[in-house]
């Protein structure tokens, strides 16, 4: 609640700035006591000192947030859907399918993501041709009424083994032989072209590329797609470890969600988990971990966690149900979900389709199956997959300059003596865009 209001200087117009008092702010691995500043003009964190002694700015408005955490937004880099809105699955009318990702965003902020990856499992070329261009970089309208912002499309396959395809459709699949141009032609030129932001950097549609570096032409592909700064990840693949260290070396940097849809780890070919054991830490790739309790046993997580925590991404990987309440879905080619709880089950069977866990829930999960503090929680969701995207000066910190995309939290102990972290204020650009009802 605001504590007191004053204009933003002294016989001056408001100066947008608002200032939190009497919180903790996550800044590394550390809970800090200190003051926020932030201004809803420019959506960026302000040095304070700068403000208030050499601009003599003073804020608009004082918030005294109790005690309780100021995050950085959320980051999810693997979103298939939400709230009903398939990104994949296009409709006879394209206004249909904007109106759709509107609501998407809108919805999402709700859960504490302010940025993420609208995420396309396998498809057929025109359907990256045809939707591709509505779901690239959207932060450059800097609206928080948009409410979440994409940062680019994360494109899952084609391009991947048709032995860990998992829910992706066999007969979409596809080989690389012509390397590149095949790339360049199933998602479209325009949709892998480099383009200039503001600063300079990178910022093409597609913002990541999931496949398997073992099919034909794929690992050949690799510095063609990585120069176009797009990120390259190793997923639903069969790859060995020496294929995955051989992608690594011509620049991939991710993998998709460890341990799902990949060759397992053997005593004698630790395949593609095995790079998270090499020698040199600063050649460990980043990897995505579903902890929903469901894709993986949360042992697995924490294993996963403790070879390589610098590189653990919490990711959701969630489907078009998810925020609706239980029932029947349709998904492509006459096939539907069955949702009970936030498990996704296909045409009637014990198939697992996926899953519609908000990303709270998975940080929770790891933070009481790892034991791990606060700031170790909400790293895989903030500054890690920040980094990995290369946006860590904008995104996912409490830096000067950075976006203001913030998340307040309170803590919470649930009956069992599980503690948890409850979401109660998500700030987009300077602005609140979304209270829990207490």
């Amino acid at each position: 609640m605001p504590i007191s209001t004053s204009p933003g200087s002294p016989g001056g117009p408001k100066s947008h700035i608002v200032k939190f008092v009497n919180c903790r702010l996550i800044k590394g691995n550390e809970l800090v006591n200190e003051d926020l500043w932030i201004s809803s003009k420019t959506g960026k964190i302000i040095q304070s000192q700068i403000a208030f002694y050499q601009h003599q700015v003073i804020p608009d408005e004082i918030i005294d947030l109790g005690g309780r955490i100021l995050a950085p937004g959320f980051i999810d880099v693997q979103l298939n859907g939400f709230a009903g809105f398939s990104f994949s699955v296009v409709p006879g009318d394209i206004t249909e399918y904007v109106k759709g990702f509107r609501r998407v965003n809108r919805s999402l902020i709700e859960s504490g993501v302010t940025s993420y990856l609208p995420t396309f499992p396998s498809a057929h070329q025109e359907v990256y041709h045809k939707v591709l261009p509505y779901c690239g970089p959207s932060g450059a309208r800097r609206n928080p009424n948009d409410g979440a912002e994409s940062l680019g499309a994360h494109c899952e396959g084609p391009f991947i083994s048709p032995t860990k395809n998992g829910m992706h459709r066999i007969d979409v699949l596809q080989e690389a032989p012509d390397g590149f141009q095949d790339i360049l032609e199933c998602y479209g030129p325009d949709n892998l072209r480099p383009k200039h932001d503001s600063n300079d950097v990178f910022n093409p549609i597609i913002k990541m590329i999931t496949a398997g570096p073992e099919l034909p032409g794929v690992a050949a592909a690799i510095p063609d797609i990585v120069s176009r700064g797009i990120i390259f990840s190793v997923g639903h693949s069969e790859a060995t470890y020496e294929q995955m260290k051989a992608a690594m070396d011509a620049g991939s940097t991710m993998v998709t969600h460890l341990f799902n849809a990949m060759r397992p780890l053997h005593h004698r070919n630790p395949g593609i988990f095995g790079v998270l054991g090499q020698g040199d830490k600063l050649q460990r790739p980043y990897f995505g971990i579903i902890a929903d309790g469901v894709h993986l046993h949360l042992t697995s997580v924490v294993i996963a966690w403790n070879a390589h925590p610098d590189g653990f991404i919490l990711v959701t990987d969630a489907m078009h149900p998810a925020g609706l309440p239980d029932g029947t879905y349709d998904w492509t080619n006459g096939d539907h979900f069955i949702k009970k709880g936030n498990v996704l089950t296909l045409n009637d069977s014990e198939t697992l389709a996926g899953v519609t866990i908000p990303l709270i829930d998975c940080v929770n999960n790891f933070y009481n199956a790892a034991e791990v503090s606060i700031p170790e929680a909400i790293k895989p969701v903030t500054s890690t997959p920040a980094k990995m995207l290369r946006l860590e000066k904008t995104k996912g910190c409490l830096e000067h300059n950075a976006d203001a995309d913030l998340v307040v939290l309170s803590e919470a102990q649930e009956g069992s003596g599980r503690k948890a972290l409850l979401v109660d204020q998500v700030w987009k650009f300077g602005s609140m865009v979304y209270k829990r009802q207490i």
